[in-house]
């Protein structure tokens, strides 16, 4: 039977922004950069104009789904999918893309971005728009931010993030930083779940003066993670023993970028995170490892998830793709912006990376996009130390892990949705509103062209900064059309983004994380035969 819309005519609507005065500047290394972020900008320009549609047909695609794949319509209006099905009718007012020998899928869901956050004596380039904006000409139509505390409070720290976002042009979310523990902060984490719907927590086990927090502190945290329903989350290196590894390198006199992967090995990751795991696995509660880098990583959360523990294995773009050679280039400014923490690794371990997550051992792909330009990267001439961490990824990921996973042959096109969209949204509570192409969902839709090419170039990518680590990189597989809110937001490589169009996407607690916990910890109890009556005489 085929469906038919009876649509009345809409009348276009005219929109009227005002115009800020504080404009994004731009380098002349990176000419094709926004001119304004608080105009409407488009492709490489400025005041594009947006669509306005409510109502698009997508016709004749193969709508791809974390579970099915089949050809069929999709039918968007005012931002929520109605239907999807074969041989949609609409009237001729009705805006129609044909999806035709093409993938129509969810939009990306990238679980790990850094905007606007101020970090070893800087601050990140791009912030929640231009970072955003860039995501969407990728593909990407939600991300979840790291919010930091001020001075440890995490209220502090969640209202500044709240300003920060204000010109958001896609959906967003929040997990939050816990660098210091009191009953105040334990307080303030029941506020973020019950209040301000953020359902995870990070802890930092590098850092050592600044983020690091102890094991005692991790130990008090999961146990409150676990008592809200919330996912704990680790930044795993062993801060004590990278502190001793920068001085040791310092004393060498090795202090250029090598220094930094050479200060902290992959052991140092490998035996932070089994701490973490083993910690969480005292305390049964499940638990989160971000951007793991290392084959040394990867094989202590395959063993933890082999004997039934709740461990979910985040690799990044940087890390599935790239090795440490950038970091041995003679050229400072080259090999300072691949500096990141954990480093990129030796050739060989983004292979393994790869086949982890090919095989399920590791469960989906962040970025850990935290930019900064080539003058900030330059704060550490001298010393490694000093070079503000962070590469980028919002724009490139879909593309790269679709040239590298699924053209290669390592995926189906059905388990590229899940790694880059569904299962984040499972995660964190928000499918199948978000990561889905199902009735009722939100209308974040990429049109995916496998037969297209795309090329990585600082010149024509979306971000503030000058450089980009995936230079020069050509691959099949390019996003056409962006869809976000209901809303055609990239098209004909064109952007087409609002500020402050995006929304703060709430996620509650008690994800499928936390199903059984309960029933576990009574099995425990149960275990225990104890107290054991004793006579006291």
């Amino acid at each position: 039977m085929k469906f038919f819309l009876r649509v009345q005519f809409l009348i276009p609507l005219v929109s009227v922004f005002a115009l800020f005065s504080t404009l994004f500047p731009v380098s002349e290394s990176n000419n094709n950069q926004f001119c304004d972020a608080t105009n409407i900008c488009g492709d490489f320009g400025c005041n594009v104009p947006s669509s306005v549609s409510s109502k698009i047909l997508i016709k004749g695609g193969t709508v791809v789904n974390s579970h099915h794949k089949e050809v069929a319509d999709v039918y968007i209006e005012d931002g929520k999918i109605v239907a999807v099905q074969p041989n949609i009718k609409v009237s001729d007012d009705i805006k129609v893309i044909d999806a035709t020998g093409k993938f129509v899928m969810p939009g990306g869901i990238d679980p790990h971005t850094h905007l606007a956050m101020e970090f070893m004596g800087s601050e990140t380039i791009d912030d929640f728009f231009s970072g955003q904006a860039a995501a969407l000409a990728g593909g990407t139509t939600m991300h979840i931010d790291f919010v930091i505390p001020v001075n440890g409070s995490l209220s502090a720290g969640y209202e500044a993030y709240v300003e920060k976002a204000k010109r958001s042009c896609m959906d967003y979310g929040f997990h939050m930083a816990v660098t210091k523990w009191n009953e105040t902060v334990s307080e303030e984490m029941e506020i973020m779940v019950n209040e301000k719907g953020i359902n995870s927590f990070k802890f930092f086990l590098a850092y050592k003066g600044s983020f690091m927090v102890n094991d005692e502190l991790l130990i008090e945290g999961l146990k409150k993670c676990k008592s809200l329903g919330a996912l704990a989350m680790v930044h795993a290196e062993n801060g004590d023993a990278v502190f001793e590894g920068q001085k040791r390198m310092i004393e060498l006199g090795i202090t250029g970028p090598e220094g930094h992967a050479l200060s902290r090995p992959p052991v140092l990751e490998g035996e932070a995170t089994a701490r973490a795991i083993r910690l969480a696995s005292f305390v049964n509660t499940p638990l989160y490892v971000v951007h793991v880098m290392s084959i040394d990583a990867m094989e202590e959360i395959a063993k933890a998830r082999k004997s039934g523990q709740r461990v979910v294995g985040e690799p990044v773009v940087s890390g599935l793709l790239l090795n440490d050679s950038v970091l041995w280039d003679p050229d400072f400014h080259f090999a300072a912006r691949y500096v990141m923490s954990p480093p990129i690794r030796a050739a060989g371990h983004g292979t393994a990376l790869q086949a982890a997550l090919a095989t399920g051992l590791l469960q989906l792909v962040g970025t850990d996009h935290c930019t900064f330009n080539s003058t900030q990267k330059a704060l550490g001439i001298g010393d490694f130390r000093k070079i503000p961490n962070g590469v980028n990824g919002m724009e490139e990921r879909m593309h790269l892990v679709w040239d590298t996973m699924v053209a290669s042959g390592q995926v189906s096109v059905t388990d590229y949705v899940r790694i880059t969209s569904s299962e984040c949204a499972r995660i964190f509570n928000i499918y199948p509103r978000k990561g889905a192409i199902l009735v009722g969902s939100d209308a974040d839709i990429i049109i995916l062209n496998p037969n297209s090419s795309f090329k990585i170039s600082s010149k024509s990518h979306h971000y503030r900064t000058d450089t980009n680590v995936y230079e020069g990189w050509r691959g099949k597989g390019k996003v056409e059309t962006t869809i976000a809110g209901g809303r055609v937001v990239w098209e004909n490589d064109e952007l087409k983004v609002i500020p402050g169009a995006g929304k703060y996407i709430e996620m509650p607690p008690f994800s499928y994380l936390f199903d059984g916990i309960d029933k576990a910890d009574a099995k425990y109890l149960s275990s225990l035969r104890a107290p054991i009556k004793r006579s006291t005489t």
